[in-house]
């Protein structure tokens, strides 16, 4: 199948998730619900300070929108799909489709995020940007530099939550393992808690990890944290993780494969 195929499959799972409007009405308002909570809670932090450790209030405000809405995004759809497909044995009809499973999950789950952020995350933003303010880039070089920091973003917790699915294969049920991925990338990848409030060596350890540039690293950069040698280098090191994360996503598909046909007789 070509490549110009895969974009029919995030335009298809994009209009199916229009068909759930009430389910969309809730997720807007719980979206809202959790934003306005952590909003209020760093406010209560920051207890009238106009800055703790160089970041202010502003800053937190903006980055809870962006570490958690935007960058942070429901993997559990994921997840349970994959599971769910091993349990009822419907992945091998995907083996026998001129294409390859993981693009077409990527392609798949990619409408699915869009449609999240279009009509769940942008009108959460719009009445946070009213009601309370939200920073715009730090310039103009930190604006253009977060574009490339959220496509690595989703493509690493993509490779991550794929990983997590295909234990299935092994494990023939992936109970729980959301709950663990979601864990992990709560404490790690800054989503909750940025790495500039963590112990020192903590967060010197947590940097180095590839769940820091999911969150942490691309919000930090739109702040302005980064400057422009450290953007560059953070992308370059970024990039070699989703390398490495992809290699073994493609590892652990082979094998999966293989134990299925094994599996199958």
């Amino acid at each position: 199948m070509r490549l110009s195929a895969y974009p029919a499959f995030t335009t298809t799972a994009f209009q199916a998730r229009l068909a759930y409007r009430n389910q969309v009405w809730a997720s807007v308002f719980g979206e809202l619900v959790a934003t306005f909570a952590y909003i209020a809670i760093w406010t209560a932090a920051f207890a009238g300070a106009s800055s703790v450790a160089g970041v202010s209030l502003p800053d937190m405000i903006t980055y809870v929108l962006l570490a958690g809405s935007l960058l942070n995004w429901r993997t559990d759809r994921l997840i349970n799909e994959l599971g769910e497909s091993v349990r009822t044995g419907d992945v091998t009809v995907f083996l026998l489709k001129p294409f390859q499973y993981p693009g077409f999950l990527a392609a798949n789950h990619f409408g699915q995020y869009a449609f999240d952020q279009i009509v769940i995350t942008l009108p959460v933003a719009i009445i946070v940007a009213l009601t309370v303010g939200l920073l715009p880039p730090a310039s103009l070089f930190h604006g253009l530099m977060f574009l490339p920091y959220a496509a690595l973003s989703w493509l690493i917790l993509f490779c991550l939550a794929c990983l997590a699915g295909l234990l299935a294969f092994w494990l023939l049920t992936v109970f729980a393992l959301e709950w663990f991925l979601r864990g992990i990338m709560a404490l790690c990848s800054g989503a909750i808690v940025p790495l500039w409030f963590m112990p020192s060596q903590l967060a010197a350890a947590l940097g180095y990890l590839p769940f820091a540039w999911v969150s942490y690293y691309p919000s930090a950069v739109y702040l302005g944290k980064l400057d422009a040698g450290q953007s560059w280098t953070h992308l370059g090191i970024g990039l070699v993780w989703l390398v490495a994360l992809g290699s073994f996503l493609a590892w652990l598909w082979a094998r999966a494969r293989h134990r299925l046909v094994v599996q199958g007789g």
